[in-house]
């Protein structure tokens, strides 16, 4: 634990933002919910590789410990991918596909597609996957209620082309359809659900009183969007963004969510 009044590991953190962690931490009942991909870990080419830093595992564990705490990954990955790459403890809660998939503290809630919807994820299925066939290092992955064109390993070229495709085509068979645009990655889905509305479905359920929010994404804009005046919202790297806070990437994020906890630890400890 560091010295929450002048903590030594924490001075590339800007003081109105560790002001702000201080005053969170004096909630009564905190949720953190945080991204994973490029917030908690570092972004990389095999997206089943991904770890989360140890520092940012280490600072999860401890605020999950803690009463009065809950801890939420909020992300754009299927459930099942989720789960297998944060490797957490079935107590923390988990947000898959957008809020599509949920694993809280009853056994998971699993999606069910009615016929139609069923239908329309076969016909974005093979649009797609004509799409990711004829476009070297493009790939579909399969989600819940549709799939994501990956086309990080693509040239800026080749990802452009398979963008501008994948939109075409899909517009072409399909309406109404959800699509998300990330960081190189086009997603699709015949259900539409934000990253807001998950953080809004997890504030009610763990009936917090304040909620951190920790995202890197344009998914995670409905998420910063949703927060109250008694939250903080942090943007992991660049982009424009609705969150108050921001830190270059992932290591700077470990170090918030680290602070956070020794700050919410001490407040425990007084209390």
């Amino acid at each position: 634990m560091v010295d929450v009044d002048t903590p030594p590991n924490f001075s590339r953190l800007p003081e109105p933002f560790v002001g702000a962690l201080r005053e969170l931490a004096r909630t009564r009942r905190l949720l953190v919910a945080l991204d994973f991909d490029g917030t908690l870990a570092p972004e990389v080419d095999d997206p089943e590789a991904a770890r989360a830093l140890p520092e940012a595992r280490a600072a999860v564990l401890r605020l999950n410990a803690m009463p009065n705490t809950r801890v939420a990954l909020v992300s754009g990955r299927a459930l099942a991918s989720l789960i297998q790459v944060s490797g957490l403890p079935d107590s923390v809660l988990l947000v898959g596909s957008h809020g599509i998939e949920l694993r809280l503290d009853s056994p998971d809630d699993q999606i069910g597609l009615n016929t139609a919807e069923v239908t329309r994820v076969g016909v974005l299925g093979d649009v797609l996957g004509e799409v990711a066939d004829s476009i070297d290092q493009v790939w579909l992955e399969p989600k819940p209620a549709g799939f994501a064109l990956h086309t990080r390993l693509a040239t800026e070229h080749d990802s452009r082309i398979a963008h501008l495709v994948a939109l075409s085509e899909t517009a072409a068979e399909l309406d109404d359809l959800t699509v998300r645009e990330g960081k190189n990655v086009l997603e699709f889905s015949v259900r539409s659900t934000t990253k807001g509305e998950a953080l809004e479905h997890l504030r009610e359920y763990t009936k917090a009183t304040a909620v951190f929010y920790a995202g890197d994404d344009v998914t995670d804009e409905d998420a910063f969007a949703a927060l109250g005046a008694d939250d903080v919202g942090l943007k992991s790297g660049e982009g424009s963004t609705l969150a108050n806070f921001r830190v270059p990437g992932p290591i700077d994020v470990a170090r918030a969510i680290n602070l956070l906890a020794d700050l919410r630890e001490g407040d425990v400890h007084e209390q």
